[in-house]
């Protein structure tokens, strides 16, 4: 389930990041930058921040799966 989760939200900001680039201001792409180089750091470290606070909120792991970060 958190890796559902984490790829919804990480996939919903980079969307919401390219609409707020396109509509508002060129500075919301430093929003998907983040998104993207965070991404790119929890292949290598298995360090995910949003994965924290599923665990904090409680939200439970697929039986059988690993840690999706």
């Amino acid at each position: 389930m958190k890796e559902r989760i984490v790829r919804a939200v990480a996939g919903s900001i980079m969307l919401a990041s390219v609409l707020l680039t396109y509509y508002v201001s060129i500075n919301w792409l430093w929003l998907g930058v983040f998104v993207g180089l965070n991404l790119l750091q929890s292949s290598f470290t298995r360090f995910c921040p949003l994965e924290l606070i599923l665990d904090l909120a409680g939200v439970k792991e697929t039986p059988g799966k690993k840690n999706c970060c």
